[in-house]
């Protein structure tokens, strides 16, 4: 399914709807740019090419060992929308390595739902429009009905769960340490993904 990009109503989402991929696009992506030291966004820093190499291995295994409740699915294939996900993402990104796996797997349980990831520093216009406490904070999900052309909600960077434990640290801490970074990735792993599942079926209404 392909969203009518000629009804989307606001000019910067349909840009970036134009510059989209789809997921397996994006996933082939990823794993060329670790095979060969690179990585996706402006930054080429020795860094970010090995968060794209970690998080490659990251998503081939949510790839193969999510899963997803009877009751969820049931949820989601009883959804009667027709949406586009549009998400805002780079190869380096440690929460979107956990968390597009998910929102993947969840739009491939309905054929009303059309997954497309969008990178962020190629699209600065898109990103302004959806920041997070005023930071270009992704993945961020932006999630479009297909039918009246209008962004009508959104999610990320985080799942609720995840986001809670970020501000809880921020507030005592100020800053997010390497050690709270450790253990958040130990939280995704886990939670195996099913916060972000309850969020997306909340994001659904379903």
């Amino acid at each position: 399914m392909e969203v009518t990009r000629s009804i989307v109503k606001n000019e910067v989402v349909r840009k970036g709807l134009d510059n989209a991929m789809s997921y397996q696009d994006f996933r082939i992506l990823v794993k060329d740019l670790s095979k060969t030291g690179g990585t996706t966004g402006i930054e080429q820093t020795e860094a970010l090419v090995g968060y794209t190499k970690v998080n490659e291995s990251r998503m081939k295994r949510w790839d193969k060992t999510l899963k997803v409740s009877e009751q969820a699915t049931e949820a989601i294939q009883n959804f009667k929308g027709d949406i586009t996900w549009l998400v805002i993402a780079e190869s380096w990104c440690g929460d979107a390595a956990h968390v597009l796996p998910i929102m993947n797997k969840v739009a491939t349980l309905n054929e009303n739902i059309d997954l497309q990831v969008v990178l962020r520093d190629t699209n600065d216009d898109l990103m302004a429009m959806f920041l997070t406490n005023g930071g270009k904070s992704i993945p961020k999900l932006i999630m479009i009905d297909n039918t009246t052309g209008e962004v009508v909600n959104t999610f990320g960077p985080r799942p609720t769960v995840a986001t809670k434990f970020v501000a809880e640290y921020k507030a005592e801490h100020g800053v997010l340490t390497p050690e709270f970074k450790e253990s958040l990735q130990t939280w995704y792993n886990l939670d195996k993904g099913q916060s972000t599942i309850s969020d997306l079926l909340e994001l659904l209404g379903v």
